[in-house]
Order: structure tokens, then sequence, then C-alpha cells
């Protein structure tokens, strides 16, 4: 399978800090790749410099088959990006957003109104197609941000945190759009600091931490690295949360965790289940709940990372 991105030990250094430290990509043709890691990590450096906004320090970078420094130009007319924070003119109407940037791209005027208007529609916006972007909502102006990254038809997508601040119905819609665009051949970019939505959309996921590649392999590949299952234990007496917590513990040989009326523990096998039930009914204990799931993309960033993979949300990508 031919390649969209390649990377090959990528360096990008800010005023003595280290951005990106040797990282490798390879993102096949049609795939989404799933860039996950904490503000800091490295994710929109990584973005902006495969997007031909910023020069690498050292290493080598191609999209689409051309060089993303000899060849910046042939980047540009292939890819669209969509990044962290709507970019879109809010004092211009949403149809006069995208005839705009049609026009920037070289489609004659008509072919400009036709591919906005196929684009508002798209994207269930015609009716405030008309009105200016600075009415819209949070969801609609991403959803018109995405939109203006679709202008042009890339063969490539890079989406920055395209869902930040959207609420879940938003998200879900803002996925369904990936997973057509994928469909019709779109190779897409995805970084994120939300695990399902990496879960939900990736064909294979990179983890980057402190501007290295510290994992990369499919959700369910990285999910097998951890292994651990968690087990849940919510107890109808709250009171008695300490007292069953011991009795966990003393079943399943490992450290629990109580929050309010519920348990959790890292447990290996799921034998453990109906032995901790026993024992909590043997000591007179009532539970509401018992569950045991396998592991989350957020235990495998915990494992890998030692931290959430929320840490430091408030902090500058490029400040990293």
């Amino acid at each position: 399978m031919s390649c969209a991105i390649e990377v090959e030990r990528l360096v990008r250094d800010f005023a003595g800090t280290r951005a990106l430290d040797g990282v490798n990509l390879h993102v096949p043709t049609s795939q989404v790749l799933g860039l996950l890691g904490p503000n800091g990590a490295g994710k929109t450096t990584m973005v902006r410099t495969l997007a031909t906004l910023l020069a690498p320090t050292a290493g080598q970078a191609w999209v689409g088959g051309f060089d993303v420094v000899r060849e910046a130009a042939r980047v540009r007319e292939i890819i669209g990006l969509t990044g962290q924070y709507a970019s879109v003119d809010e004092k211009l109407t949403g149809r006069e957003n995208l005839i705009l940037i049609g026009r920037l791209l070289g489609l004659k005027r008509a072919e400009a109104k036709a591919r906005a208007d196929s684009l508002l529609a798209d994207f269930a916006l015609t009716d405030a197609g008309r009105r200016p972007a600075q009415t819209y909502s949070g969801g609609m102006r991403r959803r018109l941000d995405l939109a203006a990254s679709l202008v042009g038809r890339p063969r490539i997508l890079f989406l920055d945190e395209p869902s930040t601040g959207l609420d879940p119905r938003a998200r879900r819609d803002l996925w369904q759009r990936v997973r057509q665009l994928q469909e019709d051949g779109t190779t897409v970019l995805l970084t994120t600091q939300y695990l399902e939505e990496a879960d939900a959309l990736a064909d294979s996921i990179v983890v980057l931490d402190q501007g290295r590649v510290i994992a990369e392999g499919t959700a369910a590949q990285l999910k097998a690295r951890v292994g651990a299952r968690t087990l849940s234990v919510t107890v109808s007496d709250p009171a008695l949360a300490a007292r069953a917590a011991e009795h966990i513990t003393a079943v399943a040989g490992v450290q629990v965790q109580v929050d309010g009326d519920q348990i959790s523990a890292s447990v290996q096998h799921p034998a453990l289940l109906p032995a901790v039930l026993r024992a909590l009914d043997d000591a007179g204990i009532e539970v509401s709940e018992l569950g045991l799931r396998g592991a989350s993309l957020d235990d495998v960033f915990l494992a890998l990372t030692g931290h959430s993979s929320r840490l430091d949300t408030g902090r500058s990508e490029d400040a990293a």
C-alpha cells in the first residue's frame, strides 16, 4: 500500500526547546492516523510542519510524495487543514467564506459558488449559510471550518484537535463526516486528546510524548500491551465501601481505589469477578453494580506515560 505521508527522523526546535525529537511516521493512502498525546507533546508542531507552515530543524517529510521543504507549493495544492480553532472570517457569511476560499484556490466564480453550496448542504449549514459566521454556535463554526478545508477537494487532510469545544452530538456528527471522507479516498491525520475519538476513527495510532513516538499500532494492539482489566464495584451503602475494598484486596491481591460508593482495581484474570462477588456476599455487603472491562486507550496512555491524556490542557502546544 502506498504512503500518503512519510516522516523520517523529524526534528523541530523552538528557542532551545525540542518539540519534535526524531519522529518517524508512515500513513498509508486512504487511512486515518490518530496522533495522540497531551498538550506539549508535539502534535500541533507535527501538523504545522507537514502542512509547510513550519520548516523542520532536521529530518525529512513527504506529503503525497512531495518534500515539505523543497516542494512546499505542491504539498499545499493537495492538502486541507483544520486547526484547533475556527479560522473563518466572522464578518462574512458562511457562504461568502467558502466562496472566498474557492476563489483564492483558483476556482471560477460560478465553480466557487457551486462548491460552497454543495459543502453547506453536506454540513447541514444551508439555512445558516447567508448569516455572518459570528452568529454561529461553536459546533456550527467547527463544521464551517472543516467545510473550508475541503473546498479544494484535498487528497490529504490534517485535523488538529477538530472536536475541541464540541458537545457530544456535534462531535459524533464530525466523526461521521471523517468516516465519509475516508470512504471517498481521503487520507486523514487526526490529532486529538479524546482517546475515544481515536478509538472510533483511527486505523492506526501513534502516541507522542515530549516530542517522541513512545508507541504505535492499532487500538487493539495498544490495548493488548496493557493486558489488565478494570474491576468496578458499586456498593449499595457507601458507608461500607472501605470494608468492601478490604475484601476485594484480599481476594484479588491488588491495590484498589475507592471513590464514594465505587471501588475499582486493575486485575488480570476475569475469574476474579465471581470470587469477589462471593466474598462480598459472605461479608453481608450488598452490591448494586459489578463489572469487568477491558483496557481502554486511556489505560494505555497512563501505562505508557505515567500521566493522564489530559495533562497540561491549558498549556500551549508550541511552548513545549
